[in-house]
């Protein structure tokens, strides 16, 4: 219970930095995002943000409503670790002089491998983005489990991913970052699995994102299986499109309420519609609504 709650209080006072950052005093919230949860719109770059530059993606979240953006690795907007100290502050900067928050930064960093040297590699490059976040005002690195390896015993690769998040949490920690941990993979983003990791899982600032995956609903169904990890949500939830209707959103919703989630619902889109923009919009809409019945 102790280290629940403390890291609980390390999700808080990383989510209290980010709202501060995003300059939310200033920013006209409309009367649905103040009556009814404190969970908040965001945007990930995964398929709608994926082209835009920097300038065009935080001009497209204020355009739209959406309160805060996670980078996601490799895209348009070329925040990535090898940008010099003076481009870290202009992206900081950028982010501080807009309604938009710079929640975290999207990596493709995973700790499955059984070869030592892919391993450390990704142990390496993490750290750097860790320090990447700090410099350009984010609060957390989203990595991702990926795969149990064949050949290699289930719970071997379970205690070396744990091991790794240890690592990379602990290195985390001097920065002020959390490190969020993504639902993901063809096997590890079973929720048995996740648990299994974050049983073995030490660090406060270690947490889970929620992913909204099909493998949710697995039985014993979606209530049991959020229950299983409760325990561990961080700050960040990525969605599909609302409007696709093929994930329970509204019992999601009332879920995370009850687990006085205070967090940031991130929509990550794998459409690719022609008017970005007024999808984003439509998107909003859907996630007033769904939160108004909450």
């Amino acid at each position: 219970m102790n280290n629940q709650l403390t890291r609980r209080g390390f999700v808080k006072k990383s989510l209290a930095t980010s709202l501060s950052l995003g300059a939310l005093g200033s920013l006209s919230l409309p009367p649905l995002f103040a009556q009814n949860s404190g969970m908040k719109l965001g945007f990930v770059t995964y398929q709608w943000g994926k082209s835009w530059n920097l300038s065009e993606l935080i001009a497209n979240c204020e355009k739209t409503g959406y309160l805060g953006v996670e980078l996601r690795t490799q895209h348009a907007h070329g925040v990535e670790s090898a940008l010099s100290k003076n481009e870290r502050k202009e992206v900081k900067k950028r982010f501080a002089d807009s309604s938009v928050t710079c929640i975290g930064y999207g990596s493709n960093y995973e700790y499955h491998s059984p070869d030592p040297a892919v391993l450390k590699k990704n142990i390496d490059g993490t750290k750097d983005y860790i320090k990447l976040c700090k410099d350009i005002g984010a609060t957390g690195l989203k990595v991702k489990p990926n795969t149990i390896p064949d050949g290699v015993p289930k719970e071997k690769t379970i205690a070396q991913i744990a091991a790794s998040f240890n690592e990379v949490g602990k290195f985390a920690q001097d920065y002020g970052q959390l490190i969020r941990v993504e639902v993901h993979g063809v096997i590890t983003r079973e929720l048995p699995v996740m648990k299994a990791i974050f049983d073995q899982v030490t660090e406060k600032n270690v947490v889970i994102c929620w992913n909204s995956n099909d493998s949710d609903l697995n039985e014993p169904g979606l209530e049991a299986n959020f229950n299983m990890v409760r325990q561990w949500l961080g700050d960040t939830t990525h969605c599909r499109a609302f409007s696709t209707l093929d994930y329970p959103y509204q019992d999601l919703f009332r879920l995370l309420k009850g687990a006085d989630y205070n967090g940031w619902i991130l929509l990550e889109a794998h459409t690719d519609p022609d008017d970005k923009i007024a999808a984003m919009a439509g998107e909003k809409k859907i996630f007033d609504e769904l939160i108004s019945r909450i």
